[in-house]
């Protein structure tokens, strides 16, 4: 199983702590919408390592996708065709407040920024008119001037991340591949993510698809690493559990009065309380927590029927890179001696 770790550097570290990262053995490296630039870190980091760049994910319904295919286009460049394009739509408040934008039916907006970002990739690269008209977005002037293609690395792939049904299904339908929503339940992945996969991929009329799922992490081989980790993790959940469209995850595990009471404390600011109510159970129900052989083989457990590839979190905490490496080694190894296992969940 490939393991993708998180870029957690600002631009002007981002290159050294890439090569810091990419020496653990990790087959890639993503970058989220945080508190800088998604792009720009790997920006940084195409030029000084070998590895898998991705964005995981950049927030689309702010941006048009002309924004979103040149950015692709030149990472896919400067990467040598290592780049895959991860879009995400955000929660209500997010786009409303703090980027001043529009909220409207975000799985079919998100659907529509796929396809409008993928027209304008297909035809830098092909030479072919751009003549794109969807629901939201029309793409339909492209002087000679402002086509960069074609890229000689290809067109890269579209991922979208997704949580709910709707939003996991049009993933499967028109994006190149899914990237589960860290916070979530194997039970959750299982009974609800799993068959919105099936739903999408039923009308879906391209090949290729991938499923992603993105596991958060709480590892250390010491007493005080492995309270130090678990207590970033449980700041991490409650934090995410606070959130009301995070709600049906709880719900899958009968936790479904706890977002009510997550949020009502995260508006006091009452965040020791709101990691007290984190206990032993759901954190390791949300996410995974033990040695890295022990972490490995749980995600092994919970994912290898359906993915090659994880990306991992290591939330509130300094995760030792040693530790990283073994988690790296011991997933690599883990899948390599694993029963012979169904099919992953790509068409």
């Amino acid at each position: 199983m490939k393991v993708e770790i998180q870029l957690d550097a600002p631009p002007v570290d981002a290159a050294r702590r890439a090569v810091e990262l990419a020496g653990t053995g990790a087959a890639g490296l993503f970058t989220f919408e945080g508190p800088h630039d998604v792009f720009f870190p790997l920006v940084a980091a195409a030029g000084v390592v070998d590895v898998d760049l991705a964005t995981n994910v950049a927030i689309a319904l702010p941006r048009s996708p002309m924004h979103l295919a040149n950015a692709a286009w030149d990472l896919q460049s400067m990467s040598g065709g290592r780049f895959r394009l991860g879009l995400g739509s955000q929660i209500r408040p997010h786009i409303e407040k703090r980027y001043s934008s529009t909220w409207s039916r975000p799985a079919a907006r998100m659907r529509d920024t796929v396809l409008a970002v993928r027209a304008i990739l297909e035809a830098w690269q092909n030479g072919t008119r751009l003549d794109y008209r969807g629901e939201f977005h029309t793409h339909t002037l492209m002087p000679p001037t402002f086509v960069p293609g074609p890229n000689p690395h290809g067109v890269p792939p579209i991922l979208l991340g997704a949580l709910g049904p709707v939003m996991t299904r049009t993933a499967a339908e028109v994006a190149d591949g899914l990237l589960v929503m860290p916070f979530h339940s194997e039970r959750h992945f299982h009974e609800r993510t799993l068959p919105a996969v099936e739903l999408g991929l039923a009308r879906r009329e391209r090949d290729g698809f991938e499923v992603v799922p993105q596991v958060i992490v709480a590892t250390g081989r010491t007493d005080a690493e492995l309270t130090a980790a678990a207590t970033g993790v449980r700041a991490l959940l409650a934090f995410y559990g606070s959130t009301p469209a995070y709600r049906p995850v709880l719900e899958v595990e009968g936790w479904a009065h706890l977002q009510e009471q997550l949020n009502a404390l995260s508006k006091r600011g009452a965040i020791a309380e709101m990691i007290a109510l984190v206990d032993d159970t759901m954190l390791e129900t949300l996410a995974v927590r033990g040695t890295p052989e022990a972490c490995a083989a749980e995600i092994v457990r919970r994912f290898g029927d359906h993915a090659d590839r994880v990306c991992c979190y290591f939330p509130g905490y300094d995760v030792d890179l040693t530790h990283v490496r073994d988690l790296v080694a011991a997933l690599s190894a883990d899948t390599l001696s694993a029963a012979p296992r169904t099919a992953p969940v790509h068409r």
